[in-house]
């Protein structure tokens, strides 16, 4: 048996609902505020609070503040009047009412012309507005139409439009009497071609008056321009006896604005020639002359395409005004002789070795010449294949050895071997074959060889080098990683060799003239302003280790180190660095020249010794020799071979070594004046200078060089430490503040205490503020959940309700089938 169902009353919800009050209302967790005094104004929060009430007070204020307004939003449940000026009362009636159509009206017109762009403006052609003229009922000038702008008449309209019936029945009450007289009525074939007829007559009538109103306007044009003359108060020029006024004289700057607008305009210059474009022109200019030069070796006339004689006739006028081609004069080169030769490489000036930057060749000059109409005799031809034989060729191969370098070189003057080698850059230019390259590339390599090879010659040939150092240059450009690789090469062979002969002998020579003049190139390709540098790094080390390592043995050796001490000076020139094996040598040079050798005053280091056999290589053997020599410039073959036979030869070549030795010291003070320890550097040459080379014991021309060598300005003092004692800093008293109680600061004044009163209270007010917000956060995130959830429970509901519904609708309808397969 099932139990009996009971439905509780109200009265027992009511007495449950108390005593769950009462029971969670404990009165020993109720908490109880005790006031002590009464302070006046004094807000008081809770007199008596129980557990959970705040709480519950606040979510119900929510409910009633937040969440009324969180259902409301978006949401207008009253209906508000938004007309213009509706609850305005200063306004009649009948400006709102105006006021609101003409908003009404921009509203309407500003949506419809938003893209318009000329709102304001009409447009017109010729004077007609283009509105009205889209009526289409402009005039048009043609004979086929007729002049009431496009309309038909009225029979017209009838007789095509109006099926045929219009004509049989629109008649006039002539026609009528006419038709009654009649015998018979008119066909409707007999009413086309009257109608037909009437057209034409028409049209003749309007062309007639159209020529009559043409004749009119002529002739009211002519009797216009008579009384023009009238209207304007001005009488013909024909009847007038006045002289015309004088115009005023232009301003000089009016006349200036019309002079410059005569003036010619600028013709545009022609376009730049990219490398590959210029390299290929001199190619082909070279090219042509070298195919010129082997015609004329070959024994064929210049004159070949002189002027030939034209025929004319006995009654030829020649006024054709029209110049001939064979009237021009021929181009021949600049000091060619009348029988036809050439000059030879010595005569043609070689134009291409004086241009600006010394590498481009330039055509020879030429000038005009009137070449005769005889053919050249024999003699005249094998002049001109000797002049053709003797001159340089104008195309080159590069070469692929050094031997073929040498070959090719060889025999040829100083200028010659130059401008051999430019042909040879222009020809084998690497734009116009892939392999050129890696040929000229090598050629860097070969002349470096080829120079070492002249100054190793005797005597040496530095006149040829010297000219053949632009062409170093411009390969040193093209290929610099090239002309890197082989200058280090030779550089690292050099020094490794003198390491070899230190380590046999504990000493080692100086440099060959060869090396002195790699040495001289690579200052001149490479730059040696670098703090560090793959080519000059080497240089400058490896000309520091032959001044520290190599002895002075003899006046060949002193002037070997010279030139050294030159080239070190060029390469530290622009970046100033202090080298002090510079220093060192220049002071032994200058020691070299001292007699008194017991009391010195400084210090030498080596390869320079204070005595010993080669200690008095610069002392003069005799004093009279100062008397005839003079100040020159030391040759560089002195440093291979040095061809001195008497004492007096000697004595010049100290005195010029001395003087070279002094213009370095000049020139290293100059140099290293900026540095602090300028003093310190100089001061063991100054004593040498001072105490043993006075002017006594030196020439006159010297005697210029030491007296600028000792007033020298001094740019930087030496350093040195203060005397005085450094004064202290002010020492102050910290301030001292008594904390009585831990976290409380005691001595502020009243304005700091307020100051620290409000951050407080702000610090707290915003903290309560971030509370609340944070509270409403939440409280909104829980009815967006609850409302969440509540949706889906009613849509799980009713999809339970359409899925029952469906179930049953599925077991009526078996049941149903099951009852006809039963009645079947």
């Amino acid at each position: 048996m099932g139990k009996p169902t009971k439905k509780r009353s109200v009265a027992d919800k009511v007495r449950k609902a108390k005593t769950s009050t009462e029971i969670k209302n404990n009165p020993f967790e109720v908490k109880i505020n005790r006031k002590k005094f009464d302070v006046l104004g004094r807000k008081v929060k809770h007199d008596v609070g129980l557990p959970g009430v705040s709480r519950s007070k606040a979510i119900t204020k929510r409910k009633e503040t937040l969440l009324k307004e969180y259902k409301q939003k978006n949401k207008s449940s009253k209906f508000i009047d938004r007309r213009f000026g509706e609850y305005d009362t200063k306004m009649a009636p009948e400006d709102k009412i105006l006021q609101r159509f003409a908003m009404e009206r921009k509203r309407s017109y500003d949506k419809k012309d938003v893209f318009n762009l000329n709102e304001d403006e009409e447009l017109t052609h010729f004077g007609q507005s283009l509105a009205k003229m889209e009526t289409f009922n402009d005039f048009v000038n043609s004979d086929d139409e007729s002049e009431e702008k496009g309309l038909l008449s009225a029979e017209m309209t009838a007789s095509h439009f109006g099926g045929g019936g219009g004509l049989l029945r629109k008649k006039t009450s002539g026609d009528q009497q006419e038709e009654d007289g009649s015998q018979r009525a008119k066909s409707r074939q007999e009413l086309i071609e009257e109608l037909i007829l009437k057209s034409k007559q028409e049209k003749r009538e309007r062309q007639a008056q159209k020529e009559e109103a043409q004749v009119l306007t002529e002739q009211l044009d002519k009797e216009w321009k008579s009384i023009q003359a009238l209207m304007v108060k001005k009488a013909p020029k024909a009847e007038s006896d006045e002289k015309p006024e004088e115009k005023p004289k232009l301003e000089e700057y009016d006349m200036m604005v019309r002079e410059l607008g005569f003036e010619m305009k600028a013709q545009p210059s022609e376009k730049l020639k990219t490398p590959e474009e210029l390299a290929r022109e001199e190619r082909e200019k070279l090219q042509k002359l070298e195919a010129d030069r082997l015609r004329r070796m070959m024994g064929d006339e210049i004159g070949n395409s002189t002027q030939q004689q034209v025929h004319m006739s006995a009654d030829d006028l020649n006024d054709g005004f029209i110049l001939d081609n064979d009237d021009k004069k021929t181009l021949a080169y600049q000091g060619e002789e009348e029988e036809g030769g050439v000059s030879s490489e010595e005569e043609d000036g070689h134009s291409d070795l004086e241009s600006e930057n010394e590498s481009e060749e330039e055509e020879p000059k030429l000038e005009a010449k009137e070449t005769s109409a005889k053919p050249l005799s024999q003699e005249e031809i094998k002049a001109q294949q000797e002049a053709a034989k003797s001159e340089l060729p104008y195309t080159f191969a590069a070469p692929e050895s050094f031997s073929e370098l040498k070959d090719l070189l060889c025999n040829h003057t100083p200028d010659n071997q130059r401008l051999i080698l430019a042909r040879t850059l222009k020809c084998n230019h690497p734009s116009l074959a892939v392999g050129n390259k890696l040929k000229l590339q090598k050629l860097f390599g070969f002349l470096l060889e080829y120079v070492g090879d002249l100054a190793s010659r005797t005597p040496p040939e530095l006149t040829t080098v010297d000219k053949l150092i632009p062409e170093l240059y411009n390969l040193c450009q093209m290929y610099p990683e090239a002309a890197c690789k082989a200058m280090q090469s030779i550089l690292g062979d050099a020094a490794h060799s003198m390491e070899e002969v230190l380590e046999v002998k504990g000493r080692a020579a100086f440099p060959s003239l060869d090396m002195l003049i790699y040495l001289k190139v690579t200052a001149l390709l490479f730059p040696t302003s670098d703090f560090r540098h793959p080519v000059t790094t080497p240089a400058l080390l490896y000309i520091s280790q032959a001044l520290t390592r190599c002895p002075v043995r003899s006046l060949q050796d002193v002037t070997s180190g010279l030139v050294l001490c030159c080239l070190a000076v060029e390469y530290v020139s622009f970046s100033k660095r202090f080298l002090p094996e510079l220093i060192n040598f220049l002071l032994g040079i200058l020691h070299l020249a001292v007699r008194d050798k017991t009391t010195l005053g400084y210090t030498l280091v080596p390869p320079f010794r204070a005595t010993g056999k080669l200690t008095d290589l610069l002392v003069l053997s005799d004093w009279e020799s100062c008397k005839t020599w003079s100040k020159k410039s030391l040759p560089l073959s002195a440093t291979q071979s040095l061809d001195l036979k008497t004492d007096l030869e000697r004595d010049h070549h100290r005195l010029t070594c001395l003087s070279i030795c002094l213009d370095l010291v000049k020139r290293c003070s100059l140099l290293y004046r900026d540095l602090p320890s300028f003093t310190v550097i100089l001061q063991p040459i100054k004593t040498l200078l001072s105490k043993h080379l006075t002017a006594q014991t030196i020439p006159a021309a010297l005697q210029v060089i030491l007296e600028t060598i000792d007033s020298a300005p001094v740019a930087h003092p030496r350093l040195v430490f203060e005397k005085k004692k450094p004064i202290p800093l002010k020492l102050l008293t910290p301030k001292i503040v008594e904390v009585l109680d831990y976290g409380k600061k005691r001595g502020c004044t009243r304005e700091e205490k307020e100051k620290e009163r409000l951050k407080h209270k702000y610090k707290k007010e915003f903290k309560g503020a971030l509370r609340e917000l944070r509270k409403d956060s939440r409280f909104l995130a829980r009815e967006k959940l609850n409302e969440v959830v509540q949706r889906d429970t009613e849509r799980k509901k009713k999809v339970k309700e359409l899925f029952g519904s469906l179930a049953s609708q599925e077991g009526e309808w078996k049941a149903l089938k099951r009852k006809k397969r039963k009645i079947k």
